[in-house]
């Protein structure tokens, strides 16, 4: 059964009009009332349909659909990217003056070191990547961060020249140049019942010095007198393979800690060796999330360690806890015969670093952003 709408009659299409909206309107439903809808008509409409795809050339059909199917792929993955347009956080820590003083302090002069960076665009990177961990994860926790980043350079500026972080720091942690060994009993227990471990892998590791000024995987420091060198196991987060592969026992060890910071760029674990006559110029480390950690290897007399203007000597077999935010330094005044002053040092999280701080920590800071 088909339904076929009336149509009107000649006489009433031939009606006088008084308007042009009349005119237009009665030409509309005259149009709509002369279509005729049917079956027949839809199959014939179909049917040519796919008569006229089959006669197309299928190379261009294939063609068109490849753009298609680009197009969409190109609007998903764009649709899903975070825009990309700061430089990575490494790269903006790695910039380092080129005369090496800041704050009015000298520094080395090394590209790789964290705390010799300064870019004016770091904290619109790190509020980049706060937003992106919150959009992920959580924003749950993240108060004194975000905080901390919006309001960077008043606290650094205010800061007094005693302690200033020269990256990142941390509001509304206490601060104390020393740390007692209750801020992280469990690590520090850990590292000094593996003391006689450490120190047999560095005796290894320095008799190397004896056929050549500086042995593979050793890095030397600048200083104003005297040697500093260090072998490092992780640097700014990033593992040392061929240095952890000789020392196995000790890499072995780091995995053991609880605090230990591995996954950012303010993570790091190495030996270091000061030789007599050495001084450290004074200087700032690059954030006050974390304690660094020195354990006692081998330990002359007239060795020092001076934070925030307090001064402390190493003991071998026992850990010394500081935050190297504080203005520090280090030197070694003992007699040649004594040898070197040996210490194995990590860094770990302050004790008022919340879980999911770290978390976020760790993210924003990640090697390689």
């Amino acid at each position: 059964m088909v339904w076929v709408p009336l149509r009107t009659t000649r006489t009433d299409r031939r009606a006088p009009l008084r308007a042009p909206t009349a005119r237009c309107t009665t030409m509309s439903v005259e149009w709509l009332l002369d279509w005729s809808w049917s079956l027949d008509g839809l199959r014939d409409f179909i049917a040519t349909g796919i008569q006229s795809f089959r006669d197309c050339d299928a190379t261009a059909l294939a063609a068109v659909a490849c753009l298609l199917l680009l197009f969409v792929w190109y609007c998903y993955h764009v649709g899903r990217e975070q825009p990309r347009a700061y430089a990575t956080v490494n790269a903006l820590m790695q910039s380092a003056e080129a005369n090496g003083v800041q704050n009015g302090f000298v520094y080395c002069h090394s590209p790789e070191c964290v705390r010799c960076a300064h870019h004016d665009g770091l904290n619109q990177k790190l509020y980049h990547n706060l937003q992106e961990y919150a959009k992920r994860y959580s924003w749950s926790g993240m108060g004194r961060i975000h905080k901390g980043i919006r309001e960077q350079g008043r606290y650094l500026n205010s800061r007094p020249s005693i302690q200033k972080p020269e990256v990142f720091f941390l509001p509304d942690l206490p601060t104390t140049p020393y740390f007692s060994r209750d801020a992280q009993k469990h690590d520090v227990e850990l590292l000094e019942r593996n003391f006689q471990t450490i120190l047999c892998e560095f005796e290894t590791l320095y008799k190397a010095f004896s056929n050549c000024s500086l042995p593979q995987g050793w890095k030397m420091n600048s200083t104003p007198s005297g040697e500093w060198f260090t072998f490092y196991l992780v640097n700014q987060g990033v593992c040392v393979p061929r240095n952890c592969r000789r020392c196995p026992r000790t890499y072995r060890l780091l995995g053991s800690l609880r605090t230990c910071i591995g996954n950012n760029v303010f993570g790091n674990a190495c030996i270091s060796v000061l030789s007599p006559g050495t001084v450290i110029a004074e200087h700032y480390g690059p954030t006050n999330i974390r304690i660094r950690c020195h354990l006692g290897l081998k330990t002359p007399s007239n060795c020092e360690l001076v934070v925030g203007g307090e001064p402390q000597c190493w003991a071998e077999g026992r850990c010394l806890l500081f935050d190297d935010s504080f203005l520090h330094t280090a030197f070694h005044e003992g007699p040649p015969e004594e040898g070197p002053r040996v210490v194995f040092m990590v860094d770990l999280w302050h004790p008022n670093v919340a879980a999911a701080e770290r978390q976020a920590l760790d993210f924003i800071f990640a090697p390689g952003r």
